[in-house]
C-alpha cells in the first residue's frame, strides 16, 4: 500500500482512538505519521497542547528538523461537553473553543510555512454538530461550526499557493471510543442514551474510528488532488433525515 508514500503527516489528538487510527493508517499507506498529544497520553512522538501557540511552534521547529517537510496536517485534538446555552458555565465555554477551534487555527497557522514548501493537504476533524444543532451542545456545536468555516476559508487561501495546499473537514457522527463514552456517561441514563443514540442513525450503529481515518487517507492522498474547501460527512445517514 502506496498511496501516501514518502508524505510526513503530522496528527494532534494521537492518543485518542480516532487520531491514533489515523496515525496507523498513514503508516500503512506509506507514509510516516507524527503522532501528537497531551504529555502523558500515549506513545507519541512529541508532547503537544493544542491550545499553546508555543507549543505548536516548538512542535513544527522539531518537524522540520527531523524530517526536512511535512505533506500533511491532521487536527484530530478535541472535547465534548454537554450543556445548553443555560447550564455551559463560562469556563466550559471558553475551554472548549480553545481546543477545538483555537488548536485548529493555531495548527493550520504554524504548519503552513513547512507545507507549503512542497505543498500538501490539511484535514480538520470537524462533527456532523458542526452543520446542524443539538439543545444541549451549545460549546461543542459553536467550536465545530467555527472549525467548518475555517476550513473553507484555509482552503481558499491555500488554493493561491505554488504548490498549493489543500484543506477539507471531516464531520463524523457519533464514533466508538472513549470520547463517546465520556459524552454518553454525561446522560442521566448512559445505557439508554447509547440505545437511542444509535437508532437515531439510519445505519443503526456508530461509526468506527478506522472508518475515519480511511477518509482522511484519502484526503490526504494525491487522487484527492482536486478536492479542497469541502465538508465529508460520515454520519450512517444521520443528517439525510
Amino acid at each position: 500500500m502506496s498511496r501516501l508514500k514518502d508524505k510526513v503527516v503530522l496528527v494532534t489528538g494521537a492518543a485518542g482512538a480516532i487520531g491514533a487510527a489515523i496515525a496507523r493508517a498513514i503508516d500503512a499507506e506509506g507514509g510516516t505519521a507524527i503522532g501528537s498529544d497531551l504529555a502523558g497520553r500515549g506513545r507519541v512522538a512529541h508532547a503537544l497542547d493544542v491550545t499553546s501557540e508555543d507549543d505548536w511552534a516548538r512542535v513544527i521547529a522539531a518537524v522540520a528538523a527531523t524530517s526536512g517537510r511535512l505533506d500533511g496536517l491532521v487536527n484530530a485534538a478535541g472535547i465534548v461537553a454537554i450543556g445548553t446555552v443555560e447550564d455551559t458555565d463560562f469556563a466550559t465555554w471558553r475551554r472548549v473553543m480553545a481546543v477545538n477551534l483555537d488548536g485548529t487555527f493555531l495548527g493550520c497557522k504554524q504548519a503552513l510555512p513547512l507545507l507549503k514548501r512542497h505543498g500538501g493537504a490539511i484535514v480538520n476533524i470537524s462533527s456532523v454538530s458542526g452543520l446542524v444543532g443539538g439543545h444541549n451542545l451549545a460549546a461543542y456545536n459553536a467550536s465545530k461550526g467555527g472549525v467548518r468555516l475555517l476550513t473553507k476559508s484555509i482552503a481558499l487561501h491555500g488554493a493561491r499557493l505554488k504548490p498549493p495546499v489543500r484543506c477539507n473537514s471531516v464531520h463524523p457522527a457519533f464514533i466508538e471510543g472513549p470520547m463517546a463514552e465520556d459524552m454518553i456517561a454525561q446522560f442521566r441514563d448512559p445505557v439508554r442514551a447509547r440505545e437511542k443514540l444509535a437508532a437515531s442513525v439510519p445505519l443503526g450503529r456508530f461509526g468506527t474510528p478506522a472508518e475515519v481515518a480511511e477518509l482522511c487517507v484519502y484526503l490526504l492522498a494525491e487522487e484527492s488532488a482536486f478536492v479542497t474547501g469541502a465538508e465529508f460527512v460520515l454520519d450512517g445517514g444521520l443528517t439525510a433525515q
